[in-house]
């Protein structure tokens, strides 16, 4: 049984200033921040959210680049009883629209990068306040900037209100493959036990120093990039954007980090960047992590022979799960496998009526523990299809060996039959991706009416080839002699580059809806 120190976010952050009060925690361009200030500005914006008539419960939304002002507004809520709701800062206006209305936010924390898409939000929603980290494009009753809020000091008479671990602390909304996006409700113990587990696992220490470069709004970021090193008493450097590329790598050295955590797009990159010989042989890192998607075969092996000194942690999660449910452990890592359980985690693999399946035999992941959310926001019906006897349903097919490693083999809207036969995209991306010349692949499924379905392959090439040496059909020549017939995309299309997400994540969605506007066309 897992065993949770605090209760809330707010309760950690006071701890902290207690205990390090001079240690850093955050640093961020020449700025470092220590637990004792850090607090002191996290009761300074508490107080204006009570000011500005935000309780218990309301939602505080954050639309913002990754800034030290997210952090400061999650502690905030957490202090007065309010819940965060981070949303993906690539979004459009009518999507805002939506999830603000569907959580009913009542105050709102962004930039002036974003003042096209959200400077308006206030009119068709009901915030009460927008707050602005950087500029504001007016300053009235509703708009007011961040850095007049520094100056508030608590009042005497503030109350704070005592949340417990199984109250609601964040809301994150998934991107969802059709309709809209869904709230999944995520409670401290969620949070606390991602937490819990990681330190364990990776044995962090207050000496450890993250990055954090991808969005903060994303659930992987939050918790095990953000939150994470607060738990741990550690730090972590933010860089505000992940260009360029070459900023990441400097404030990796110059600040010393030792856990570097990524997607497989970022350590696609760092194999093909041509990094300087001082920065392989002194960087910090001790343990790299990857999770969002899967990493390839080839990557892995080619990441081993450019870092040698540092682990390649695996792990795999979702948001419903807050989001960590499995990782590699630093004492052993096997290829292509998404590692075991978290500390108090139970997975089983399941066919379709939910019976568990033999070791090695292919079926629907499904997690319980304290990770699993509470339930989508105003939607039980979505809820109940999801969380079955306190398991979760994750919608991934997986396998697990006899040592209780997790592979993933795909998705279970992915899975492609063609005349009865199961293909895993996955596969055929693995074959491509060992192609020297290919630099992305996604394979998706689309109806035939001779074999059910077929699968259709999506690549992008690598920058400096040849073009005119590279074609559809000599892709599909190459592939011929590691995969089945059946299993060969009927077409192969090569694109200047995939629709990815901000964690680098290839949208397949958008390709099959490309695939079937060009159909109908």
């Amino acid at each position: 049984m897992l065993h949770y120190p605090y209760q809330n976010f707010y309760e950690m952050a006071v701890a902290n200033a207690a205990s390090h009060p001079n240690d850093t925690v955050i640093l961020i361009d020449e700025q470092r921040t220590t637990h004792a200030e850090f607090l002191e500005k996290v009761d300074a914006f508490a107080r204006f959210l009570e000011i500005s008539g935000i309780e218990a419960d309301d939602r505080v939304a954050i639309i913002a680049p990754n800034c030290e002002e997210f952090a400061i507004t999650v502690f905030a809520a957490s202090r007065i009883g309010a819940v965060a709701v981070p949303i993906n800062s690539l979004l459009k206006e009518s999507e805002y629209l939506y999830i603000l209305n569907d959580c009913g936010a009542k105050l709102l924390v962004t930039s002036i990068k974003m003042v096209q898409e959200v400077q308006h939000l206030h009119v068709k929603t009901s915030l009460k306040r927008t707050v602005w980290i950087d500029e504001a494009p007016i300053i009235d009753a509703h708009h007011v900037l961040f850095e007049e809020i520094r100056a508030i000091r608590p009042s005497a008479k503030e109350q704070k209100v005592m949340r417990t671990l199984d109250d609601l602390a964040v809301i994150f909304y998934t991107s969802g493959t059709t309709g809209n996006p869904k709230g999944a409700m995520i409670s401290y113990r969620n949070i606390f036990s991602n937490l819990v587990g990681a330190t364990q696992l990776f044995s962090i220490t207050p000496k450890d120093r993250f990055i954090v470069y991808l969005p903060m709004f994303h659930a992987f970021t939050f918790s095990i990039m953000v939150m994470l090193p607060f738990y741990a008493k550690a730090s972590f450097v933010i860089v505000r954007s992940i260009l360029p590329f070459s900023n990441i790598i400097k404030q990796t050295l110059l600040r010393r980090v030792t856990i570097f955590l990524g997607v497989p797009d970022i350590y696609n990159a760092l194999i093909r960047a041509k990094l300087p010989w001082y920065f392989l042989w002194f960087n910090s890192i001790r343990a790299f992590i990857s999770g969002a998607s899967a990493l390839s075969e080839d990557t892995c092996k080619r990441f081993g022979e450019v870092f040698g000194r540092a682990k390649m942690l695996e792990g795999y999660g979702l948001s419903e799960c807050s989001p960590a449910v499995c990782i590699n452990p630093l004492e052993r890592q096997k290829m292509l496998s998404v590692g075991k359980a978290l500390p108090g985690y139970e997975i089983k693999i399941v066919d379709e009526e939910m019976v568990e399946v033999p070791r090695g035999q292919v079926g629907e992941i499904i997690v319980k523990g304290d990770c699993v959310m509470q339930g989508y926001l105003g939607n039980p019906e979505s809820t109940a299809d999801t969380i079955i006897n306190g398991w979760l349903r994750t919608g991934d097919l997986g396998k697990m060996d006899e040592e209780d490693y997790i592979y993933i083999v795909d998705r279970m809207k992915d899975l492609i039959i063609s005349k009865g036969i199961n293909i895993y995209p996955r596969q055929i991306e693995e074959e491509l991706l060992k192609l020297p010349y290919i630099k992305a692949a996604a394979v998706i499924g689309v109806k035939d009416p001779h074999s059910g379905e077929v699968p259709l392959a999506y690549v992008e090439i690598e920058e400096g080839v040849d073009a005119a040496a590279v074609t559809p059909l000599s892709i599909k020549n190459a592939l011929k002699a590691h995969l089945a017939n059946f299993k060969l995309p009927k077409t192969v299309h090569i694109v200047e580059s995939l629709p990815k997400n901000a964690t680098g994540k290839i949208l397949k969605r958008i390709l099959k809806e490309q695939y079937a506007q060009q159909g109908e066309a």
